[in-house]
């Protein structure tokens, strides 16, 4: 049975049928309608003003890869200018070959790239070295942890350096309602009520972050990948096995198999969601070390960062009671402040497992 004709122009013969409004669609037509759809979100979300000098927090997936390009394009149309900002985690064997993913990107598009390492923000510290910090003390599936949390920092550090006044990640539909599911797993309603929206406003001297693809499900980022004939890394990070997203998008691959709105019905679920006034938290200050917004006399990085320095990574990131009474009211401060799992696990940044992308939902006639 022959393909049919394209829905949008009517032209070419259709190539997919969109995962999820089943509209067949050729490629030229599907990409089009992908960047006017990020385009929208970024102007009714007011995202990023005209003016606007935006850190690209550039991993070299498919992810950063695809949110780089399309913002390239629609530039001129939102005035903004872009600078590419990658972290080098020091993970031997797999950030190498990411980080040539992002520079042969920079080259093709003539975009600056920037990249900051873990080893000269964190006094040493990579992540090969906090995995064998953590390995003895039980804490070995921390890795993620350990560096969404530093990873966060990573990026604010690199987009300050360069001069940004906007940060963006390259987060999908599926990464934020997997990390709806973790925090509810977790019973964390704290982190569910401040994960709704398209991004944080800056709040403690902090520069502004967004998403502009958290609408765009993860089988079309891939789709648009695919179409736009882009270049990405794919392989899966070595610490990546040992995390718990990997259950929650176990889970939602399941939840979307037996509905599949379940993934944006997730994300707007987070919008929706709100603490009532007496389990609000107080409000936060900021963190006696390094001067960044914090809930504790530490924030989560500088708390991190005290337990590894200290040898004790458990005290970092348990919530046992044992670590805290051995080092005082002081270190059990920067405990709590750091026992939440962050909420940006990047996938790259706090990774999800990734894999070899297949391209999903490619219509067969």
């Amino acid at each position: 049975m022959p393909a049919p004709q394209c829905a949008s122009c009517g032209k070419a013969r259709a190539a997919l049928r969109r995962p999820r409004s089943g509209q067949a669609l050729c490629g030229a037509c599907f990409c089009a309608a992908f960047e006017a759809e990020v385009l929208h979100t970024v102007v009714a979300g007011r995202l990023l003003p005209p003016g606007a000098v935006v850190a690209v927090g550039a991993s070299g997936g498919k992810d950063s890869t695809v949110l780089a390009h399309v913002l390239r394009e629609l530039a001129p149309r939102l005035g903004v200018s872009l600078q590419l900002v990658a972290v080098d985690e020091g993970i031997g064997g797999y950030r190498d070959a990411a980080l040539a993913a992002v520079r042969r990107q920079a080259a093709r598009w003539e975009l600056p790239l920037t990249i900051v390492a873990y080893a000269d923000l964190f006094g040493g510290w990579t992540m090969d070295a906090v995995a064998r910090s953590t390995a003895g003390s039980g804490r070995s599936r921390s890795c993620c942890t350990f560096c969404g949390v530093l990873r966060r920092r990573a990026l604010e550090e690199g987009a300050r350096l360069v001069g940004a006044t906007h940060v963006v990640t390259g987060h999908n539909a599926d990464d934020m309602a997997e990390t709806v599911l973790m925090n509810f797993l977790r019973g964390d309603a704290g982190r569910l009520a401040r994960g709704g929206g398209l991004g944080s406003a800056g709040e403690g001297g902090a520069l502004p972050r967004c998403r502009p693809l958290q609408l765009a499900s993860q089988k079309e980022v891939v789709l648009y990948a695919h179409f736009r004939r882009l270049d990405y890394f794919s392989e899966e990070c070595v610490y990546a096995p040992e995390a718990f997203r990997g259950h929650a998008r176990h889970l939602l691959k399941l939840l979307e198999a037996a509905r599949p709105s379940a993934v944006l019905d997730l994300v707007h679920s987070a919008e929706r969601l709100a603490l009532a006034p007496a389990a609000r938290p107080p409000p936060a200050g900021a963190c006696s070390r390094c001067g960044a917004l914090a809930s504790r006399a530490l924030c989560q990085a500088c708390a991190l960062l005290d337990g590894l320095d200290r040898g004790r990574p458990r005290l970092a990131i348990g919530k046992g009671r044992r670590g805290r009474d051995e080092v005082g009211p002081a270190a059990a401060a920067a405990v709590v402040a750091a026992s939440g799992t962050p909420q940006e696990e990047e996938r790259e940044q706090v990774q999800p497992p990734a894999r070899k992308e297949a391209v999903p939902a490619v219509l067969t006639f």
